[in-house]
């Protein structure tokens, strides 16, 4: 067993791990290259697999988290082992090498996530449960009804805003969104990297709604073959109890299904009681949960 720094042609091997240990994810080969080889900037990002025999068995990333105002916050994320290689300690391996990164950086406080299985593993290394994650699918044969818009909205592909625009919405509709920490400090670079230039991201299913000339919802679809990841519906504050981002996310479905989708995939926070209910009443289906886990690094 050997842990290395991922390198870009480990895209195909790390994409076919995470189908088979989280099918509910959506990211595409060539959007996992681009990432592995033009790291996000500024956050001292970095990926780690594990090999065994030259096959990728196992996968984690590491940054320090600058999208909250909290200070020396760091993300470990999606860690994971392919099952037939599991309790042999490669999972604390690559944890270990994550941690290892972070360390000299400044980061006092982790998160990582783990699904309900991995929990002892997580107790195990000083993690313990802080909120749970809901992943959910809808079948999109059909695409849910798709409501007459009220007067004065315009519904229209994000591919035709200006990306400031829907910068300023998604930074907006984000303060308030249930988590471990706030989402409060995304800086429009960082956002133009993770959204609007994401190699996924489906700009004509992607749909924001205009009420009076302002974006006041939309809905965003990141898309790998007939797969699609709701990646965030949100609405802005002055414009909610309206069913704008319901509205939003039915539009997005739809032509996301007219284009050759056939199943969507969302997650939301437990706690998230207003998209719960938007993703209910569309028809979605739990398939899987996660719990956020946290630790103090020493």
């Amino acid at each position: 067993m050997r842990i290395r720094v991922a390198q870009p042609d480990d895209a195909p091997g790390v994409v076919a791990l995470r189908t088979l240990v989280f099918p509910y994810l959506v990211r595409g080969v060539e959007s996992t290259r681009k990432m592995i080889a033009e790291p996000v900037p500024g956050r001292d990002w970095i990926p780690f697999v594990a090999e065994v025999d030259a096959r990728i068995v196992g996968w984690v990333t590491a940054q320090r988290n600058s999208s909250t105002s909290t200070e020396g916050f760091g993300d470990i994320s999606l860690l994971h082992v392919h099952p037939e290689h599991r309790r042999r300690g490669i999972g604390t391996a690559l944890l270990t090498a994550a941690t290892g990164h972070l360390a000299p950086l400044g980061v006092r406080r982790l998160r990582t996530f783990a699904q309900p299985e991995a929990l002892p593993f997580a107790r195990r290394h000083g993690y313990e449960p802080s909120r749970e994650l809901r992943f959910s699918a809808l079948d999109l044969n059909p695409a849910p009804a798709l409501p007459d818009p009220p007067a004065g909205v315009r519904l229209l592909p994000i591919a035709e805003l200006d990306p400031h625009r829907l910068y300023a919405a998604d930074v907006a509709a984000a303060l308030d969104e249930p988590g471990d920490v706030p989402v409060d400090s995304v800086s429009f670079e960082y956002w133009l990297y993770d959204t609007w230039d994401n190699l996924g991201l489906d700009k004509q299913a992607s749909t924001a709604v205009e009420v009076d000339g302002e974006v006041a919802a939309f809905s965003l679809v990141k898309r790998d073959g007939d797969r699609m990841w709701s990646d965030f519906t949100g609405s802005l504050p002055a414009y909610r109890g309206r069913g704008l981002a319901r509205l939003a996310k039915t539009v997005a479905l739809h032509r996301a299904a007219a284009n050759g989708v056939r199943v969507a995939y969302t997650s939301n926070d437990g706690e998230n009681a207003p998209m719960l209910a938007i993703n209910t009443r569309l028809g979605y289906r739990p398939v899987a949960a996660e719990w956020s886990c946290l630790a103090d690094l020493t």
